[in-house]
């Protein structure tokens, strides 16, 4: 096996893309947010179900604690959204996002037994640039963010747009905190 030697001027030759597989770019965007949710629900010590058929829910997560008032273990439902459309680090205190009012109807229900939340993922327009590897770590480019839109009013005629507060980013302590509330009886 060849390895790549710095040229005379110290730096690595560009790297080649790679040949990729010809699945649609949405899907490849669906499966990277799945990969995101997995790691966080993995370090948050939280499980996950994946309800068939969906019904417009994607994932069911579970966080287990002596600590929860309501019950040991508690569960939301997450639905995962994903675009290339907006750039990272969103300026502002929340960005626009638009959901389809059949989908903002399931996702605003109140009240309700189990807490829905959005998670809206930005990620790079150019599959080569949404992760890195190195020897300590994985960069998942861009980030997620959530928000609870219980009580949400439809606005459009077939599409509604919602703001997500982008200091809502979610990781492993947010998904820990929207457990303890939830846990506590409150919304996440």
């Amino acid at each position: 096996m060849a390895l790549a030697q710095p040229e005379p001027g110290g730096l690595l030759p560009e790297r080649i893309a790679p040949l990729r597989g010809a699945l649609a770019t949405t899907a490849c965007m669906e499966t990277l947010q799945v990969g995101y949710l997995h790691a966080v629900a993995a370090a948050a010590g939280c499980s996950l179900s994946q309800p068939f058929p969906d019904n417009g829910i994607d994932w069911h997560v579970s966080h287990s604690s002596p600590g929860h008032v309501v019950d040991d273990e508690v569960t939301i439902k997450v639905q995962l959204k994903c675009t290339y459309q907006l750039a990272p680090h969103p300026q502002g205190p929340a960005f626009s996002f638009t959901l389809d009012n059949a989908h903002l109807v399931k996702l605003a229900r109140t009240p309700v037994s189990v807490h829905k939340i959005l998670v809206v993922m930005i990620v790079p327009r150019s599959q080569d640039d949404w992760l890195r590897a190195g020897h300590d770590r994985l960069d998942l480019r861009h980030c997620c963010y959530w928000i609870n839109l219980a009580g949400q009013p439809v606005t459009g005629r077939y599409r509604t747009t919602v703001r997500v507060p982008t200091a809502r980013i979610f990781d492993d302590r947010a998904l820990c905190e929207i457990m303890t509330r939830v846990g506590s009886g409150g919304r996440p």
